[in-house]
């Protein structure tokens, strides 16, 4: 049985891609420091007997023995609250924590896959994004601390690629919503639901005219498999291109939750992307990908999921 390592294996995504990984055949190894991780992600898998949990902080080492057929660097804050609470830890998971992560994939002769983000983009300039596209990124900004981590992964990846002729890829991740994001995460999904459920005021910043793109953990997670599988070396992006504004994006969500709250508005954050759509060509073309799940109906799990946890709380 091939077995990898998924870093941030308790959080959000990471967790999905443990789950699609075991279902797969592989014997997964997930190490989390549980910084923004959550036990419960995982509660289920730990009787699994392919399945091992490592509680470790990778930017302090990360050591595994045995074969490794690849390494999936997911470890990182990713929302705004994490990451403007934990500025530091952001930028030293995205240099000392990647460098951790390559350097356990180069000693086992493993593939090295690292989770990257549309945040690379910064405030784009150019539309929709292509993976050749430089970005438009304030560098000593509130975000940048993300921004810039993961910037700077892009780079150590490649590099090592390059010095070490490791064969390494990078997935750029846009927008990705579904069941297991917390509710107080600060990203827009999980807080317009929490407010819907509750019939509070849902807050939109700015006007609202700000779009995003977003796709499914299904599909994501699917995406980030096909391109493990494909011996690409990426940059490749992973989101859904079909766009709407956060304005539309909360009066679907208030819609499919029958919910009575009314839409206020709020001062928009600095350096809040104006637009974002992933340009998917390259992920159609080399992996056969694209996704599948409309948002109406990823919305209406993802409420379906919150309405069980807000019941248990």
């Amino acid at each position: 049985m091939e077995r990898v390592v998924i870093t941030g294996g308790a959080g959000f995504i990471g967790s999905h891609l443990c789950d699609l990984m075991l279902n797969s055949g592989f014997e997964v190894v997930c190490a989390d420091n549980f910084s923004t991780g959550s036990l419960r992600n995982i509660a289920h898998l730990l009787h699994e007997p392919a399945f091992h949990l490592l509680r470790t902080d990778v930017t302090e080492g990360l050591h595994v023995d045995g074969d490794i057929s690849a390494v999936l660097h997911f470890a990182s804050p990713a929302s705004p609250v994490d990451y403007l609470r934990l500025p530091i830890e952001t930028l030293k998971v995205g240099s000392v924590g990647t460098m951790n992560a390559l350097n356990l994939a180069r000693a086992r002769g493993s593939r090295f896959l690292l989770a990257s983000t549309s945040e690379v983009y910064g405030d784009p300039q150019v539309h929709p994004q292509p993976e050749e596209y430089w970005g438009h990124v304030n560098p000593i900004g509130p975000r940048s601390v993300y921004d810039e981590a993961k910037r700077f992964a892009e780079a150590l990846t490649l590099a090592y690629s390059q010095r070490f002729g490791m064969a390494t890829t990078i997935v750029r991740l846009f927008n990705t919503y579904g069941p297991r994001m917390r509710r107080h995460d600060g990203r827009a999904i999980p807080t317009f639901i929490y407010q819907a459920l509750r019939n509070a005021p849902i807050t939109v910043a700015g006007d609202g005219s700000q779009t995003r793109s977003v796709c499914h953990i299904d599909d994501t997670v699917e995406g980030v498999r096909r391109l493990l599988d494909s011996g690409h070396p990426g940059p490749v992006n992973v989101g859904n291109p079909e766009e709407m504004s956060v304005l539309a994006l909360a009066e679907l969500v208030r819609e499919v939750a029958a919910s009575t709250s009314s839409i206020v508005f709020r001062e928009r954050p600095q350096d809040d992307p104006g637009r974002r759509r992933p340009d998917i060509t390259r992920a159609r073309d080399a992996l056969g990908w694209e996704p599948k799940i409309p948002a109406r109906e990823g919305i209406r799990s993802t409420i379906d999921w919150f309405r069980q946890g807000l019941a248990d709380a």
